[in-house]
């Protein structure tokens, strides 16, 4: 399917949205102060090594210590083989020590209370390769044609010589000339020299090498054969990567182009209303169908409903096609709110066994899409589907919103009448260590004008009860839930 590529950018955030059939599929965002940390390399220093759980903490100068686990730590040939049960066997405390100068690769970004998730198997993407320094592996790209990859991988191996160092072709490099691949070989060994340098030069913890910016991730990524356009909306920024993309990516660099129109970029397609839409719990389907969508700590699930859809013969048809609408649109939301982790879906029930598989064959199409690695299982006892999708950065929720000051983050608020009853509770409790003059409630308007309305016979009551006048004062600033009991 053709798909284009806007970017909006401006000097302190860079945001990227791509788009297929009139509607936005994946959306990007990087903020200066905020820019990810994933295939940044660093010589960080052991900070603490826990045999219990076989990881280790590094610091790498971050707010919070990184985390590398016993699976992560590469191992040389002659040695363990590789994976995560093999590694296992080589305990982390015979690997690595407290103080120890180590240089590590970020493969997750921080998320929510968690520190960067590290390897020490040094990988470098160029345009057309990864490099790994540490190896000696040759190989192709799973998405290129299995017929095709022998030839490729005999031809990489030719151009690499016996300099060393392993190299994965990139599915971009499947049709690169010999030429293309000597350049990105030479230009991904000068950059590890320049790592390995600063390894021995600078002292724990440093940064020795940065990813690319999103800008320049924008070509060396998310340009495909589908791609038809990638305008920018920046003269500037237009120039400096249209410099880059003609030395590293010229195929790419051809489909960009300058935004000159006088409505904002984003304005085309509406991007802004669907940023809007995916911070939202509700997502609205054609049918008059709707999603529910809340994201946890631990999971995030999303429920489907038929809404005011009742356009079918029979309601069976109903349930089936609202499914069927909420197959393709959970994917989309799945890719434009970034959402990682565990998934639950809960598609509404449907009796024919044609009908779920059907709807089962959808989402699983759908989400053959996502450049980002999922995984769908079947229908549960219970309807239920439970998929994952990789998380490797913060969701669009994450990164643009914050728990509210009100509610800390729960979503509700306790009832001014929960909140007055708690009062009352705590002005008894008073009472019986202190002997005011008066006792003074300060509170939120809707709870003061409670009190003065519908619970001023129990206020009565207790001011009896304590033998002490209690006054009330509304405090517009306060939140529902906020209150002070002042003791005059």
């Amino acid at each position: 399917m053709q798909q284009d590529i806007l970017i909006n950018w401006s000097p302190q955030e860079t945001r990227v949205a791509i788009v297929e059939a009139q509607a936005v599929q994946e959306l990007h965002v990087e903020r200066n102060l905020e820019r990810g940390l994933v295939g940044n390399v660093y010589l960080g220093k052991v900070a603490r090594v826990l045999p219990g759980m076989q990881s280790a903490f590094i610091d790498m100068g971050l707010e919070r210590a990184a985390f590398l686990h016993v699976a992560d730590v590469w191992q040389r040939h002659g040695e363990e083989p590789a994976g995560r049960n093999a590694q296992s066997q080589v305990p982390i405390e015979r690997q690595v020590f407290e103080g120890q100068a180590l240089m590590v690769q970020v493969i997750k970004d921080p998320i929510g209370t968690k520190g960067a998730r590290l390897s020490t198997q040094i990988s470098i993407a160029g345009r057309l390769l990864v490099f790994l320094p540490q190896d000696d592996h040759i190989g192709v790209s799973q998405k290129i044609p299995s017929d095709q990859r022998d030839a490729l991988r005999s031809r990489l191996t030719a151009l690499v010589g016996e300099a060393g160092g392993g190299f994965i072709l990139r599915t971009n490099g499947e049709d690169a000339s010999d030429a293309e691949l000597a350049d990105d070989i030479a230009y991904l060994r000068k950059t590890w020299a320049r790592i390995r340098e600063g390894a021995q030069r600078l002292p724990p913890p440093a940064l020795l090498h940065q990813d690319l910016s999103l800008l320049q991730r924008v070509l060396r990524d998310l340009v495909t054969e589908e791609t038809q356009s990638i305008r920018i909306d920046s003269r500037e920024q237009y120039a400096l990567l249209s410099a880059f993309g003609q030395e590293y990516m010229p195929k790419a660099a051809a489909r960009l182009a300058l935004y000159k129109g006088e409505r904002p970029i984003f304005d085309l397609y509406s991007v802004d209303e669907e940023i809007a839409k995916a911070l939202g719990r509700r997502v609205d389907l054609k049918s008059g169908g709707y999603l529910i969508v809340d994201q946890t700590e631990a999971l995030t699930t999303v429920d489907v409903n038929t809404g005011g859809f009742v356009g079918a013969r029979n309601f069976d048809d109903t349930i089936f096609r609202t499914n069927l609408e909420a197959a393709q649109a959970i994917a989309r939301q799945l890719r434009l709110r970034n959402l990682g982790g565990i998934i639950i879906v809960d598609f509404i029930d449907m009796q024919r066994d044609d009908h779920r598989d059907a709807v089962l064959g959808e989402f699983r199409k759908q989400l053959a899409r996502d450049r980002v690695k999922t995984m769908a299982g079947g229908f549960s006892q219970l309807g239920l589907v439970e998929m994952t999708r990789k998380r490797t950065r913060e969701s669009l929720a994450h990164m643009l919103c914050e728990p509210c000051e009100a509610c800390q983050g729960k979503g509700t608020v306790r009832t001014a009448r929960t909140v007055a009853y708690d009062i009352l509770r705590e002005i008894l409790r008073e009472a019986r260590q202190f002997n005011p003059r008066e006792y003074r409630i300060v509170a939120a308007p809707k709870v003061v004008e409670l009190f003065l309305d519908e619970e001023s016979q129990h206020l009565a009551g207790l001011s009896d009860f304590i033998g002490k006048p209690i006054s009330l004062q509304a405090e517009t600033a306060m939140g529902q839930e906020q209150f002070d009991i002042v003791l005059l």
